[in-house]
């Protein structure tokens, strides 16, 4: 291979990567909002390939709102929807499941096409990511078939682990970037980073990720809108912090509210805590991540105290959401810049 020609491939490969990268925040935004919109549900059949074309005729739309019909979402909570109502949280839906096929293809026809021109072993994490992505798509239809039954919403469990699993490949595909842009490969999970308190910290960011899920899909950010104080009270007042089993209860609105507060605050304060450190050992490659990291930290803070107080206006709640992608993309570049 001649190097002009090298040099068009690795720029192609590059740019295919951002913009992979960019797919997957779109898709957890959109996500968010068809999370937001109650939308989720609005397609009750799993169409991998029919799924395509969306409802063209009268007949068609007559068909899927006659479906949406027969779950509990709609004869519980919906029964006054008309048609149009039905055609907005469709809209939305199918949006979400259109752009998982298109990242679906995104991905693994450039990523065979670049197997024929590219070393195998250079491409094995993508093949591993592309399974991820399948593996996400199995994991949206299981999330949405938890609320076909009995439930008026999906599993927040389900529906964290469907969450988890779009910001897990989002991070694989960054850090592949960032080793293919730095050019060395720096393993996510090595031993020797300068501070095992940047690991706590990443790994507290995705935990909070996860409860973040909890809080949307129990809409436990509807109760105690206030803060700094849970309704005058450090605790929620409807939960025996005495019981173990209460305390526990991820089931429990309030107990989820609990937790996602405090884990907030415990990364705010590790957050300090490293900052300190970073500046004690006098590390200077981290100090423009650190800034820019903590400023985005204060935002999402904010965000999401204010969409609570706001009683969870979508824009805000979105931006909430929004901000967690680049929550993970600054994180991962700090903990990245912290491996020597």
């Amino acid at each position: 291979m001649s190097i002009v020609l090298k040099e068009k491939y690795d720029k192609f490969f590059h740019n295919w990567l951002i913009f992979m990268i960019l797919l997957i925040g779109l898709m957890i935004v959109v996500g968010g909002l068809t999370r937001l919109t109650d939308s989720g549900l609005s397609i009750t059949e799993w169409q991998l390939f029919s799924g395509i074309i969306p409802p063209l005729r009268d007949n068609d739309w007559i068909y899927y709102f006659n479906l949406y019909k027969e779950i509990p979402e709609y004869k519980l909570q919906n029964y006054s929807m008309t048609i149009n109502e039905f055609k907005i949280i469709f809209w939305w839906e199918w949006a979400h499941r259109i752009l998982g096929r298109i990242i679906g293809l995104a991905l693994i026809l450039p990523l065979i096409f670049f197997s024929f021109k590219i070393n195998f072993k250079k491409l094995k994490d993508l093949y591993i990511i592309f399974f991820l992505v399948c593996l996400q798509g199995f994991m949206g239809w299981y999330m949405v078939a938890s609320g076909l039954v009995d439930r008026v919403d999906v599993s927040h469990f389900r529906l964290s682990a469907h969450l988890f699993l779009a910001f897990l490949i989002l991070a694989s595909l960054t850090w592949y970037y960032f080793n293919l842009k730095s050019n060395l490969n720096k393993s996510f999970f090595i031993n020797n980073s300068k501070f095992i308190s940047i690991k706590i910290f990443l790994f507290l960011i995705f935990l909070q990720i996860i409860l973040g899920a909890f809080v949307s899909g129990l809409d436990a950010g509807k109760i105690y809108q206030t803060w700094p104080l849970m309704n005058e009270s450090y605790f929620p007042n409807d939960v025996d912090f005495k019981n173990y089993k209460d305390f526990l209860d991820l089931n429990d609105r309030s107990v989820v509210q609990f937790i996602h507060r405090n884990v907030a605050y415990i990364i705010f304060f590790l957050l300090i805590f490293i900052g300190y450190n970073i500046k004690k050992f006098n590390i200077k490659n981290l100090y423009k991540p650190y800034i820019y990291l903590s400023i985005l930290i204060l935002i999402q803070i904010f965000l999401g105290v204010l969409a609570l107080i706001t009683n969870l206006h979508i824009v805000v709640a979105s931006l909430h959401q929004i901000s967690s992608i680049f929550l993970i993309l600054l994180s991962l570049n700090f903990y990245y810049k912290s491996i020597n």
